[in-house]
């Protein structure tokens, strides 16, 4: 088949809420290809393109990492107004390659901006030149490692070749079993919405495992409309929902050289123009986006490395949303907090110090601490009605919930993690093997 099963069969993590696949379909004016390019030297599908016949609106995110890899440079220094192609590779992250790797991925685009014209002059009516700055790129993988430029360029004639015009979610599962990495579980997500009267699909797929704590997306991310909106209003959209769903998740605290976020607008749904982000009309879309972004983000937390245990953080009632923040990320990046997780112990003085460490200023008499429904700190102290047994008996579940009222102030957010295996370090350890 060629798809990576390797990883799907072999997952280990006891939480399946997050197994079960949305059945995505077809969305006009996608279509999507994959092929092995051997860049794993085995049978896997590694090499997927996202093809627009007809040209897609689109807005990215990328890393706010200070080292960045030579695909997201390209992908910054070319800005057309529509992306015909979307080529993702994964084995190799492209990062750190320098003159070599952005040169690569100059001669892949042009190579693959020719071929696709020729495939234009066979399947439209009025065939279009496609320019190499029309392809934007995702990569994943190794960094520093020489990028593998002419095994992609080899494989442009088979993607080309497998393009198929209407999709199913065969073809969308492989899709998103072919960008993954150490991944066990594909990422897919879709909702349906109205923009007036007109009904709109938003499709999604990601990967995601290890190196996780975004600055603005996280791995890699792409999500699909058949709507009709410009590219400003695209990016305005992914600023406003990126807050709670993709940035509110960390598996380790890391954040990754390559970090990149795309929607991509069709425009094959007929509906009234929009022309601003508050536009009425927006609403049910605007929602539906947030929903396909937050259960990628849960997805990708789920399937963390070694993951045992899904994790969910809320911190209510602060200052500030900033404030709540600091202290939820607190909480899911420490080590004691996350092992104590794994070894289901219902430690909770490991949580009372990352409380602390956040450094934000609180009156201790009014911190509450939950472990789902059940209160361990009240007005400050340990409640009266806490046994070590029913804590621990919360403990054995799959899905943590902690809840925190800090006291002072409105403020909430929350944050979604996982819990610290071995498996982490035996994944992490033996990485580039």
């Amino acid at each position: 088949m060629g798809i990576n099963l390797i990883n799907f069969l072999s997952s280990k993590s006891k939480n399946k809420r997050m197994n079960e696949f949305q059945d995505l379909d077809h969305i006009e004016g996608v279509s999507v290809s994959t092929v092995n390019a051997n860049l794993y030297e085995n049978s896997r599908d590694d090499l997927v393109m996202f093809y627009f016949r007809e040209g897609a609106n689109y807005a990215s995110l990328y890393t706010q990492s200070k080292i960045v890899s030579e695909n997201l440079k390209w992908n910054l220094s070319n800005k057309p107004k529509k992306i015909f192609t979307l080529l993702v590779n994964t084995r190799n992250a492209n990062c750190f390659t320098g003159k070599q790797g952005y040169k690569s991925l100059e001669n892949i685009a042009e190579t693959l901006s020719t071929a696709l014209t020729e495939k234009q002059k066979v399947d439209e009516d009025q065939p279009r030149k496609i320019k190499s700055k029309e392809v934007i790129f995702g990569c994943t993988g190794t960094i520093g490692e020489i990028f593998p430029e002419e095994k992609i360029k080899d494989k442009i004639p088979e993607l080309i070749d497998k393009i198929k015009y209407t999709q199913n979610k065969y073809i969308w599962m492989k899709a998103a079993l072919g960008i993954m990495t150490t991944d066990t579980q594909p990422k897919m997500a879709m909702e349906e919405c109205l923009i007036g009267n007109s009904r709109i699909k938003i499709f999604g797929i990601a990967k995601g495992s290890g190196m996780i704590q975004p600055d603005m997306a996280t791995t890699l991310g792409y999500i699909f409309t058949d709507a009709d909106l410009p590219n400003d209003v695209l990016k305005k959209l992914l600023k406003k929902n990126i807050t709670s769903t993709f940035n509110a998740i960390t598996c380790d605290s890391d954040t990754s050289t390559n970090d990149m976020l795309t929607i991509f607008s069709t425009g094959k749904a007929k509906h009234l123009k929009v022309k601003n982000v508050n536009d009425e009309r927006l609403k049910e879309f605007d929602q539906a986006l947030n929903k396909v972004l937050l259960n990628l983000a849960k997805r990708i937390v789920s399937d963390g490395e070694g993951a045992t245990k899904f994790v969910t953080i809320k911190v209510e009632n602060c200052k500030t949303e900033e404030d709540a923040k600091k202290i939820a990320f607190s909480i899911a990046n420490s080590p004691l907090v996350k092992t104590a997780i794994s070894g289901e112990d219902p430690n909770w003085g490991r949580i009372i110090m990352a409380i602390g460490k956040a450094g934000i200023q609180m009156k201790i008499d009014k911190l509450s601490i939950k472990f789902g429904d059940l209160f361990i700190i009240q007005g400050g102290k340990l409640s009266a009605n806490y046994t070590e047994e029913k804590a621990s008996d919360y403990m054995k579940s799959d899905n943590i919930e902690i809840n925190i009222e800090i006291g002072n102030g409105s403020k909430n957010f929350t944050a979604y993690t996982m819990d610290l295996t071995e498996k982490y370090i035996e994944i992490n350890s033996d990485y580039r093997s």
